[in-house]
């Protein structure tokens, strides 16, 4: 197979900062070619899931996006904290943005945003059983309204074009696979 991959030579930060770095990679590509500039966005890893209740129902939160300037429906999930495993964020994430508390989940899914500028990837997971445990336990910044769908629910807001996260569409198709529900 030919090689494809390139060799980092050096690399400069243009910004560093808590949930976005900027860097431009000097780089050699296999035949020997040099690209002055290639510039990476470097996020920390996400994981999200869905979160199925013990009644059926799936979890989604609503809130505003800054950057798009929308209200968008999503899956719970978020940020992997420094040294956290993905499993332990999800986890966390579900029981802070929804007060549901999932024993077990299932990774089915490790998804990149975007692979040409970004260099995070995304968990994706299957969470059954949930149990409403405790209220929400939100950051600063967060306002967040936790709704719950049926799967025929979720399939028609999907087929309207409702969800408008990317990463939570990939996510709901991998679950629905998993499931037998498409």
């Amino acid at each position: 197979m030919k090689n494809l991959v390139w060799k980092i030579l050096s690399s400069t930060y243009i910004h560093k900062g808590p949930w976005a770095t900027l860097r431009a990679d000097r780089c050699e590509m296999p035949d020997g070619r040099i690209v002055p500039a290639y510039f990476v966005l470097e996020y920390p890893n996400w994981s999200n899931a869905v979160a199925i209740t013990e009644d059926g129902k799936i979890l989604m939160v609503r809130q505003y996006r800054h950057a798009a300037q929308i209200v968008s429906l999503e899956l719970p999930g978020g940020v992997i904290e420094d040294g956290e495993a993905p499993e332990d964020a999800i986890k966390r994430e579900i029981l802070e943005e929804t007060g549901y508390s999932f024993d077990e989940v299932e990774l089915i899914s490790t998804i990149y945003a975007n692979p040409a500028t970004g260099d995070n990837h995304t968990y994706c997971y299957l969470a059954r059983n949930g149990k409403k445990t405790q209220l929400q336990n939100l950051d600063d910044h967060e306002e967040i309204v936790v709704e719950e769908y049926t799967i025929d629910e979720v399939k028609q807001l999907l087929a309207e074009n409702k969800i408008a996260q990317a990463l939570h569409c990939t996510n709901l198709f991998y679950a629905l696979m998993k499931l037998g529900k498409l």
